[in-house]
């Protein structure tokens, strides 16, 4: 496969990273409101709380996102060294995803938003399964 198609699917992939963790924490905290008990599933909360402080961490550390790098380095390859150069997909998720901001800027939002996740996390619990309840209710 073409480094350039490869590029576009490593920023489609960050596309849905962006959008689970975002995306998860709205659906947490409507969940919290309109008592969804999925929502306090606690795998999904734990890879959403994961992805979520990776995030935070890399800003904090000032390393650069692995995807957005390796992107980057697959462009390159491609010879696409322009953003206009990449291809209408690419543009588009690109246009999504990544704006022209101060780096403050993303260092305050990525933690203001970790805060957000551990308050969610606090206040909206994930819950284990009861397995002695489940195995009570099968028995009778």
């Amino acid at each position: 496969m073409k480094p350039g198609n490869l590029a576009d699917i490593v920023v489609f992939i960050h596309l849905l990273y962006v959008l689970f963790t975002v995306g998860g924490e709205l659906l947490i905290l409507l969940g919290g409101v309109f008592k969804w008990q999925w929502i306090r599933n606690m795998p999904f909360r734990i890879v959403h709380l994961a992805a979520s402080f990776f995030v935070a961490f890399e800003v904090f550390i000032g390393m650069i996102c692995p995807l957005t790098s390796l992107e980057y380095t697959l462009r390159t390859e491609a010879g696409q060294y322009v953003n206009t150069q990449i291809s209408f997909i690419g543009q588009l998720i690109r246009k999504i995803i990544f704006y022209d901001f101060p780096p403050i800027f993303f260092t305050l939002l990525y933690a203001g938003f970790a805060l957000l996740v551990i308050l969610s996390f606090l206040f909206i619990p994930p819950r284990r399964k009861n397995r002695r309840k489940k195995q009570r209710q099968t028995k009778t």
